[in-house]
């Protein structure tokens, strides 16, 4: 998909996208059918009559068929396998390897961007007086939120020492028709960026992009990796990109709306409260502000959104889509670890489940500092080791697990270290205690008595049942599949 507009398309072939031709209020009146939709698994929504000059686009991320829409793939997993391949190419041995490695390496060079002369994005130009942040739906999301709010943006910036590139997903409120703040957090690359400028910082905002472009401006990427590589990589092709008309940036060519302008050195203003997808309003703090001297866009542009909240809400899915698209990234640093799963009710850096293979006493320790230690899973608040047998996304299982397996007083650790900017609990901001939980099977070199034997019904007793199911008369077939602890939870409601 080149752009937005042929998402759309797709969405709307695929029985994904519902277009509202009833005109509706950005201000708390969208975000309230929009959680209604969300939160029962619906479709993507196209406000076509905002009350604004331009189109709404909300909830296209809703769902995991749409992520895997997006992103090109059958599953979730698929993707990340395709990033694993070329993080896992070794010195090929053969002619057979060799020709897969070429293919491989020419992939990843036809993903770097690609300039070019004109675009889509620059069909209007908006300088001066002209520039109105109040022409576009920008939504007041929640009703404690101090102003409209910028949910879906990716903003572009370069290091001011080599020039690299950063595109991050920074909230912007909107404080008058030509200002915003700019919501860098202190663990962010584009405030990295900010703090070495000197004087002021270039800007531009690119919204309304292709899906995938759209995700990777979210993802955790390295400083040193170009989001907009990422995205050609997993496009299979390259972001084209043109030079903004103000600003000494490059922006993607085919983008409904670009904002442009700079963020002066120092100049802060005060930003919040925020509903934010911790579930809880973020209080108001000192950011930066953003002058946005120009406004290019496509003509009869549509404008993306999204609305954060109390989980599940649409981010849901750009999360579940990180946790795994970069698996494999994460083996490579951590290689007993088998699978992980962020919980969307952890706010996605509250909590880490993860499966190890182990093999050495205090391997699960082990495994808690390496992720304390691991770009922004550095500030998960708490982690949860299983064995490699437990399925991580089975959460009533990794519960059994703790409850079973975890004796406090020698399979709890207490430590502390950096915690998210957003989150709320510790008692000083950014910093506080972390937990780790051991809910493996324990070793006598760990100080555990002889472990017993886990209960579990022979292969060939689960077979022959699989099959008498149906002469048994207690109903469907996939319970006898693997329904089994769906026909307990209905049992038990009786």
């Amino acid at each position: 998909m080149r752009d937005l507009r042929d998402w759309i398309a797709l969405l709307e072939r695929e029985g994904e996208l519902i277009r509202i031709q009833a005109e509706v209020d950005p201000h708390l009146e969208i975000t309230e059918i929009t959680d209604r939709v969300v939160k029962a698994g619906g479709p993507a929504l196209l406000f076509e009559n905002p009350k604004s000059s331009h189109p709404l686009l909300i909830n296209q991320f809703g769902t995991e068929r749409r992520m895997c829409l997006a992103l090109g793939v059958e599953s979730l997993d698929e993707a990340g396998r395709r990033l694993g391949d070329v993080l896992e190419m070794q010195p090929p041995q053969g002619l057979a390897e060799k020709v897969r490695g070429l293919r491989k390496l020419k992939s990843i060079a036809d993903s770097q961007p690609k300039r070019v002369r004109s675009g889509p994005a620059q069909e209007i130009v908006l300088t001066g007086d002209e520039v109105d942040l109040g022409t576009l739906p920008i939504q007041t999301c929640w009703p404690g939120d101090a102003a409209p709010f910028i949910t879906l943006p990716a903003v572009i910036t370069k290091d001011p020492r080599d020039g690299t590139r950063n595109v991050g997903m920074y909230r912007m409120q909107v404080v008058d028709g030509r200002t915003t703040a700019m919501h860098w957090q202190i663990h962010k690359d584009g405030r990295a960026d900010y703090l070495l400028a000197d004087g002021k910082l270039e800007v531009a905002v690119a919204i309304g992009l292709d899906p995938i472009t759209a995700y990777t401006a979210s993802a955790p990427l390295p400083k040193h990796v170009d989001e907009l590589m990422l995205a050609g990589f997993l496009r299979g092709e390259a972001v084209e990109l043109v030079q903004a008309k103000t600003v000494d940036l490059e922006v993607p060519a085919n983008a409904e709306i670009v904002l442009e302008g700079y963020i002066a050195k120092d100049e802060l203003t005060t930003e919040g409260p925020f509903g934010d997808h911790t579930g809880y309003y973020t209080p108001a703090e000192e950011f930066p502000v953003f002058h946005v001297e120009a406004i290019t866009m496509r003509r009869d542009a549509i404008y993306p959104s999204i609305v954060v909240g109390k989980p599940p809400a649409e981010d849901a899915w750009l999360g579940k889509a990180t946790e795994r698209i970069f698996l494999p990234a994460i083996r490579m640093s951590v290689p007993e670890i088998v699978d992980y799963d962020l919980p969307v009710a952890g706010a996605f850096h509250n909590c880490v489940l993860v499966s190890i293979r182990k093999s050495f006493p205090g391997q699960a320790q082990k495994v808690m500092h390496a992720i304390w230690g691991l770009g922004l899973l550095s500030l998960t608040k708490a982690v949860v080791v299983v064995d490699e047998w437990v399925d991580v996304h089975d959460y009533e299982e990794v519960f059994f697990r703790v409850c079973a397996n975890v004796d406090p007083q020698r399979d709890v650790l207490l430590s502390e270290g950096p915690l998210d900017h957003l989150d709320h609990a510790p008692t000083r901001q950014f910093y506080g205690g972390k937990i780790g939980i051991d809910a493996t099977h324990k070793s006598p070199a760990e100080g555990a008595r002889p472990w017993p034997d886990e209960i579990r019904m022979t292969d060939e007793i689960q077979r022959r049942v699989d099959e008498r199911w149906d002469e048994y008369g207690l109903g469907s077939g996939a319970v006898a599949a693997n329904g089994r602890k769906t026909a307990l939870r209905q049992l038990l409601r009786r």
